[in-house]
């Protein structure tokens, strides 16, 4: 039984799954990246194999003592993936919408795939059945909208995220709550519609934190999986630490 680390470090939060062989054991969010913290979850799991999506400045000593106990990958545009990018330039995707991706055409080959992630930012992944990473979008998330009406004005204040919410608000938070969350899902549902007038058969998956909070308030039923992140980082593990 092969035991792997996948950490995903995104603008908001650092976090790691373990996976025994191909299945997700545990998922949690770490409270930094010191080196202490990495040594702990060495100890912890005992694992052969890790890999890193960072978009942000981590600590780079957490990449040395990986290297040093396990067979360690950083994910990067120099990364083996099972797909390609034919348009753009592959160095500036985020390591977030390569792990996407690698889950997406992992997961669900033969289809064209349009996975929606809701981090800190709204990314929106193209992935045609030719396995392509066309590209997408990306729009402000749920938190940088809510921090957004709060910095910018003189009176509104910072809401936090709330799934039960009014469609007609009756006081400043609940207007703000149904501002933001309700236009992202109709965002999201444009989106959706948009892509439904180009291509007639697509697979749509919605992954990340804002999935709680926004999943009831779509039109569209879609397949929600929050682990989907790590799954495409194991994928991506087993192709690059064989």
């Amino acid at each position: 039984m092969i035991n792997t680390l996948c950490f995903d470090f995104g603008n908001t939060r650092k976090k790691v799954a373990f996976f025994q062989d191909a299945e997700i054991k545990e998922a949690v969010t770490l409270p930094d990246d010191s080196l202490e913290t990495i040594q702990s979850l060495i100890k912890k799991y005992n694992p052969q194999k890790s890999i890193l999506s960072s978009v942000i400045d981590h600590n780079v000593q957490m990449e040395e003592a990986l290297a040093a106990a396990t067979k360690f990958h950083k994910l990067s545009h120099h990364t083996k993936v099972a797909f390609t990018t034919p348009v753009g330039k592959p160095e500036t995707i985020g390591a977030d919408r390569l792990a996407l991706a690698a889950a997406a055409v992992h997961f669900y080959p033969g289809k064209n795939n349009f996975i929606i992630g809701l981090g800190t930012c709204i990314t929106y992944n193209f992935i045609n059945k030719y396995n392509e990473f066309v590209g997408g979008a990306i729009s402000p998330g749920m938190e940088m909208r809510f921090k957004a009406l709060n910095y910018y004005t003189a009176k509104l204040p910072l809401i936090k995220a709330d799934s039960n919410l009014p469609l007609i608000g009756y006081d400043t938070a609940t207007n703000i709550l149904s501002g933001v969350v309700l236009g992202m899902a109709k965002e999201i549902d444009g989106f959706i519609e948009a892509y439904r007038e180009k291509y007639r058969n697509f697979n749509v998956v919605l992954t990340g934190g804002d999935t709680l909070h926004l999943a009831s308030h779509l039109k569209n039923k879609i397949f929600a999986d929050p682990d989907l992140i790590f799954k495409g980082l194991y994928a991506i593990s087993e192709v690059n630490n064989p």
